[in-house]
């Protein structure tokens, strides 16, 4: 098959996958770029940039300084498309927002809350606004609501099914019957809820598909259903590029399918991770004591929350795995090598060119 162009907005990327943006680090300016330099679009995580031991205050700017150095190294590094994502749940995230733009960056993409303020954070109709999204009811809120409001529409859309990694846009009931919320399923019922909204702004709204999206074959099934790209996290990790630690890489090599678990975060809702020493040792102690200067994360609460995740998480980054929350997709069991960007997509592109 001829290999689709993705088109948001102005821009066409010349393969139609984009690099999921995974937070605390894991997906950076190198990941980034190395994706970019292949011809998809390449993402930069904001969320965990700064140093968790400052004040309020300092982490703000610690943040900024942090991002502002990624999407610059990243820039120095690819010519080509770049997005930073960016959580709503996060207390700094319209001061993300409003740096990534004025550093250059394109494409928003934005999870973890609902983007209703976010048109008005970025009024450049050059920079494509992209929400992540989880249901067809989703989508339609979110059009329904910048149209009323702002008088305009998203330039794409990601529609993440119950097998991504990490954060989950699913209640744990769902999960346990994720093939009720398959990206089958999903997928044909967010289109039709955007026809509406394609008709009157009279463009294309493209919807990217992702979680589960796993090998050559599984993107040709989404763009045969209508997608008009895919986006894929897991697969990124064991890569060279990819700036975690050994470890975090070893324990996705590692990794039996049986142990793929769900958990509830202290963000409140379902997340995907490996049941390694540090989530069993929890499962004993009940909970850690932690203490927080700020709150990097709105809809943390503090008081209850079984154990820090910014600081889980960067113990993984780090290579304190034993300490440490590692997230992943629900396909993180079939990893079995350390391989560049550029010969994972190769191999990506030769397998949808045979599906």
């Amino acid at each position: 098959m001829k290999i689709p162009k993705l088109r948001i907005g102005s821009l066409s990327a010349n393969i139609p996958i984009v690099q999921g943006g995974m937070g605390v680090r894991v997906s950076l300016a190198s990941l980034a770029s190395a994706v970019a330099n292949q011809g998809g679009i390449g993402t930069i995580s904001s969320i965990g940039l700064g140093d968790i031991n400052t004040s309020a205050e300092d982490y703000e700017r610690t943040s900024r300084e942090a991002l502002v150095d990624e999407i610059r190294k990243a820039r120095s590094m690819t010519d080509g498309h770049l997005a930073v994502n960016i959580m709503g749940v996060l207390s700094n995230a319209d001061d993300l927002v409003k740096t990534s733009v004025r550093e250059g960056i394109k494409i928003i993409v934005f999870g973890a809350g609902l983007p209703g303020r976010l048109p008005a954070l970025v009024p450049d109709p050059g920079v494509n606004l992209v929400p992540i999204i989880s249901s067809a009811r989703g989508a339609e809120l979110i059009l329904r609501t910048w149209d009323r409001r702002h008088e305009r529409t998203t330039d794409a859309l990601i529609l993440e099914g119950p097998l991504a990694g990490g954060h989950l846009g699913f209640s744990a009931e769902q999960l346990e019957h994720p093939e009720d919320y398959s990206l089958e399923k999903l997928l044909p019922e967010v289109l039709e809820a955007i026809k509406p909204f394609e008709d009157k702004y009279g463009k294309k709204i493209p919807v990217i598909a992702g979680g589960g999206v796993y090998n050559g074959k599984d993107i040709a099934r989404m763009l045969s259903l209508g997608a008009s790209g895919v986006q894929m996290g897991t697969r990124f990790v064991c890569t060279e590029e990819c700036d975690v630690s050994q470890q975090f890489k070893q324990a996705y090599l590692e990794v039996k399918e049986e142990d793929i678990v769900i958990i509830k975060s202290p963000v409140g809702i379902p997340g995907r991770a490996i049941n390694n020493r540090f989530l069993k040792d929890l499962e004993v102690k009940g909970k850690l004591n932690i203490s927080c200067p700020y709150r990097c994360l709105t809809a943390c609460k503090v008081s209850t929350a079984r154990f820090c995740i910014a600081l889980a998480l960067l113990n993984s980054y780090f290579g304190d795995v034993e300490h440490g929350l590692i997230f992943c997709g629900q396909n993180a069991y079939r990893v079995d090598k350390i391989t560049t960007v550029k010969e994972l997509i190769q191999e990506l592109i030769r397998e949808l060119k045979e599906a």
